[in-house]
C-alpha cells in the first residue's frame, strides 16, 4: 500500500524492475538512477535526485536528538509533538 504521490525518491538500492512497475500502476513516476550491473540505463530526473539529500540531511538533524533517535513515547502523537519541538528549536530559532 503506497501512499498518494507523484513522485518517489530513492536511492540505487531500490533499483528493481518489480517496484518500478509498481509505482507506474498507482500513477507514481519513479526518481530512482539504475545499479551499476544493470544492462541497460535507466533514465531519472537528476535534478530531482540531487534535491533528496536535503531530506536526508534534515533527518539526520533531528536524529542528533536522542528523544527523536530512540522513540521513547509510547503514543504516536507524543511522539509527533516531539519531532515538532525539536524541528523548531533546530529550524527556526
Amino acid at each position: 500500500s503506497l501512499p498518494d504521490a507523484e513522485w518517489m525518491i530513492a536511492d540505487r538500492g531500490y533499483d528493481a524492475d518489480w517496484f518500478r512497475d509498481a509505482l507506474k500502476d498507482k500513477g507514481i513516476r519513479p526518481c530512482i538512477p539504475g545499479r551499476k550491473s544493470r544492462g541497460k540505463a535507466v533514465r531519472y530526473d537528476k535534478r530531482r535526485y540531487r534535491r533528496r539529500n536535503r531530506i536526508e540531511i534534515m533527518f539526520g538533524r533531528l536524529k542528533d536528538w536522542r528523544r527523536v533517535a530512540t522513540r521513547y513515547d509510547r503514543s504516536a502523537k507524543t511522539f509527533l509533538s516531539a519531532v515538532a519541538l525539536a524541528a523548531t528549536v533546530m529550524f527556526w530559532l
